[in-house]
């Protein structure tokens, strides 16, 4: 066998893929002498270390290859504001349980509300867990479908969509969407909920009007139930976050009776007779 100091250590754990190992052992060498760590110490924290630089390189792949519109977590929400969703609401959609039960959820309400960012951080906070995650924009998933389906390569281009851990597909209803809509975002719907993978959608739209949006109001409806079959429906209202440094416009108070005139400048009734329809 070779002595302890031929051995090319360098070089061992670089063709083990451990650039964390390599990067600390020789700092950590020093220091386990001086504060006389033991073999089982020294080795435990040099992997402690490349596994926590793995599990952040992991995120921050994963996180590119969800290709988020924006990076938000739940800490950042403002559930002070958005007063209508409480962080107790979501929380089988934070842990391990939403990939394990296959959980989904439909986040609904004007724009401004926040329901990007809940989408976001929910998927986030998966890839923290583990998980793989892809954000689309509605009409982009459902034009690139409709354009696979009618080059007849739908099946291929439905994929990525299936693989994801978590899929979260923003703003159903806020763009015009083909006729064909609804047949191709089943596909997807259907093939995630039977393999259950859980879905997040954000839309701007009551449940009802969905029919209206995908042109077909019999896959609408089976497009919704699958959905919310292992998932939840919550509903955000209030003012937009986006402009709640706005001050709201007051009206401006009314001038005394004597200051009322007319446009000849002679004074007004203040509450004239209605006009004669004779």
């Amino acid at each position: 066998m070779n002595t302890a100091t031929s051995i090319d250590l360098d070089g061992l754990l670089r063709r083990l893929h451990l650039p964390t190992i390599r990067r600390l052992y020789a700092e950590l060498a020093d220091r386990a002498e001086t504060e006389e760590m033991s073999h089982r110490d020294f080795l435990a924290v040099l992997v402690a270390e490349e596994v926590a630089h793995r599990g952040q390189t992991r995120i921050q792949r994963s996180v590119r290859a969800a290709r988020f519109p924006f990076l938000a977590t739940i800490e950042d929400f403002d559930f002070t504001f958005q007063t209508s969703v409480r962080l107790q609401l979501l929380g089988s959609f934070l842990g391990p349980e939403l990939l394990s039960e296959g959980r989904s959820l439909i986040l609904c309400g004007p724009t401004g509300l926040g329901k990007t960012h809940l989408a976001v951080a929910i998927a986030y906070r998966a890839i923290q867990n583990g998980a793989t995650a892809l954000f689309r924009e509605a009409n982009a998933l459902v034009l690139e479908l409709s354009e696979a389906s009618r080059a007849g390569r739908l099946a291929a281009a439905i994929e990525p969509y299936l693989h994801a851990g978590v899929l979260v597909v923003d703003e159903i209803g806020y763009l015009a969407a083909p006729a064909d809509a609804a047949n191709v975002l089943f596909q997807v719907v259907n093939q995630r909920y039977l393999k259950k993978r859980p879905m997040v959608f954000t839309t701007n739209k009551p449940l009802p009007a969905w029919a209206e949006v995908l042109h077909d109001a019999d896959l609408a409806e089976a497009i919704i139930d699958r959905i919310l079959a292992h998932g939840r429906f919550l509903e955000l209202r209030g003012s937009s976050y986006r402009t709640r440094h706005l001050k709201r416009p007051t009206s401006p108070p009314s001038k005394p009776p004597s200051d009322r005139a007319g446009i000849d400048g002679n004074a007004v009734p203040e509450f004239p007779e209605p006009t004669s329809l004779a």
